[in-house]
């Protein structure tokens, strides 16, 4: 509840409009509290006296009343619509500039499927229970407190029956509610894990088909999705025992009430129209009651998705901009000093004591086996993650010092596996500059080798990318990446393997396209293939983690075997000679 009382923070730019649904309730309380007694009144006055006149003076006084009381309803009805959707569209735009802050440590903490439901699933539970409490929250008491008062001002004596039956709901709403609170903390878990599952095969289709994988998946999809099944079948039967427990206890009251209520009408101290008044009193007490009871199934499940929403709002991400105004210094001169990183959890370091640098002008090329630390190296320049020693600078200033806006408008990245958008091919390159003119995509495009696949497409530079750019093969995908990085003219040129899906001949034209173009701005290139580095000022070689040697192709040939290796078993003799 806590959480969920933080969350509603939220709320203070509709203060007014609360306010006004507040008065609308207790207004349309008002009313359905004022027409048991107008029913009183005809009874006993109306219709035990014969005074037709009587009757239809008090019956249209209470079509007025009920005519208002619906009116209240709706206005109050559709302002709590509207707070409640405006507080939903706040906290989802909350989370997500949140996350959009994280580093990459955070993303792997909670995991994407999971920030998917917490976004969605979890603030939609709250958004429902917000719009049950604005109605309920003023209604339920107004209701149980007005009702109890108008019930005794007719029979103090016959009110002792609530002495009993107030007491027996509440502690039942209680008791239940409890052990949904339990449930529905399981439940939320199971849906971040039928949320992963069913990501990981759709994503992952083409993969789970070419292994002939589909039965496997639909197996795993409906283990997760029989877990969730169970669990919500079990919740639903601890709260389906609040209904009908309610309605018991309820029909009982209206016995005792009915039982005592003649004896005193037979006693001449109470009238017919009085009881049949105390007894729609007493039903109002009661739904007062029962509403209460459903803010109980609500609020838990929506307490459990606040505690959900409020950790990653609360979680502080590890890298932080110390000054955000600062622009940092003109130029792309990269310098890695004594840097060392490791994963959480691992048992070694991913790098070990990195010191290196790089220049514009210089293309700078990194090497090494599978997992020896290339993309880890050059994830630390943009600031996915941090080193826990040592310093990544740029232009003599520690990155850890500069506003990662203004790090990140200095550098254009291409990264190992190519992402495009749901858009068009404009789009995508125009995502490395916002406000790219049709002549720098079009030249961006022809440097990447792109424009000859672009202008064979029925659309052109308009033909749309579908999601995940599933539509285009992976060398294409490569260079439209390579084309978004390139209209950004950056200081600094991050290619992580992104030549890896090109032909020899491609690959070949396209380096020599980059090197007109970039020989302004430091390029680093993450290689699989030493043809793509060969020609490059300097190559790092990297081997679990440590740097094995640094030089260029000739240099390394002579001074370093772990280079030799790798050459060896890509190229041949004739190849080299």
């Amino acid at each position: 509840m806590v959480d969920l009382v933080k969350l509603f923070r939220e709320l203070k730019v509709y203060r007014l409009l609360i306010a006004l649904v507040f008065v609308l309730v207790f207004l349309q309380s008002l009313s359905e509290l004022y027409l048991p007694t107008l029913m009183a009144d005809i009874v006993d006055i109306g219709v035990i006296k014969g005074d037709n006149g009587h009757i239809l003076k008090v019956g249209g006084l209470m079509l007025l009343v009920t005519a208002a009381g619906v009116l209240f309803s709706i206005a109050a009805s559709h302002y709590s619509s509207i707070i409640a959707a405006g507080f939903g569209k706040r906290v989802r735009s909350k989370l997500f500039g949140h996350v959009e802050r994280f580093s990459l440590h955070e993303f792997d903490k909670i995991g994407t499927a999971s920030l998917i439901t917490r976004t969605t699933n979890d603030v939609t539970q709250v958004q429902q229970v917000l719009i049950m409490m604005l109605r309920m929250m003023v209604m339920a008491p107004m209701m149980c407190i007005g009702g109890i008062i108008m019930a005794v001002s007719k029979d103090a004596q016959l009110s002792l029956v609530f002495v009993v039956v107030i007491p027996v709901l509440a502690g039942t709403i209680i008791f239940i509610g409890s052990k949904g609170v339990v449930l529905f903390k399981a439940m939320q878990l199971k849906i971040d894990k039928l949320n992963l599952v069913l990501r990981e095969g759709l994503t992952g289709i083409r993969v789970v088909r070419s292994f002939n994988r589909t039965g496997y998946e639909q197996r795993r999809f409906a283990a997760a999705n029989k877990d969730l099944t169970d669990t919500a079948i079990k919740v639903n039967k601890v709260m389906a025992f609040m209904m009908p427990i309610m309605m018991l206890i309820l029909n009982f009251s209206s016995v005792a009430i009915l039982w005592f209520g003649s004896i005193r009408i037979d006693n001449n101290d109470l009238q017919i129209g009085e009881l049949m008044a105390f007894l729609q009193y007493a039903m109002q007490i009661m739904f007062s009651l029962i509403m209460v009871a459903m803010m109980f199934v609500m609020v838990p499940r929506a307490s459990v998705s606040a505690v959900r929403i409020n950790e990653v709002l609360d979680m502080k991400p590890d890298m932080n901009d110390t000054s955000e105004g600062e622009q940092g210094r003109s130029g792309g001169h990269i310098e890695y000093r004594n840097v060392t990183f490791s994963y959480p959890g691992a048992e070694k370091p991913a790098l070990k004591n990195i010191s290196f640098t790089a220049v514009p002008g210089e293309m700078t090329a990194i090497i090494g086996g599978t997992g020896a630390g290339k993309s880890t190296l050059i994830n630390l320049l943009p600031r996915f993650y941090d080193p826990q020693s040592g310093s990544v600078l740029v232009n003599g200033q520690d990155v850890a010092g500069l506003s990662q806006d203004s790090l990140r408008a200095k550098i254009g990245y291409v990264p190992q596996q190519a992402v495009l958008f749901t858009g068009t091919i404009s789009d995508n390159i125009r995502y490395g500059k916002e406000d790219a003119t049709e002549e720098e995509i079009r030249h961006a495009a022809g440097v990447a080798q792109a424009a000859g696949f672009i202008d064979e497409m029925e659309g052109g530079y308009e033909s749309v990318i579908a999601q995940g750019g599933t539509n285009v093969s992976g060398g294409q995908k490569q260079r439209l990446s390579i084309a978004r990085a390139l209209v950004r003219k950056p200081d600094i040129y991050i290619f992580d393997d992104s030549f890896s899906a090109l032909d020899f001949k491609t690959d070949s034209r396209l380096r020599a396209a980059l090197k007109r173009e970039t020989g302004h701005a430091a390029v680093l290139i993450v290689a699989q293939r030493v043809s793509t580095i060969m020609k490059a000022d300097k190559i790092i070689v990297l081997d679990e983690g440590a740097i094995a040697g640094i030089g260029t192709h000739e240099q390394l040939m002579d001074s370093c075997g772990v280079y030799r290796e790798i050459v060896a078993s890509q190229l041949s003799e004739e190849e080299l000679g």
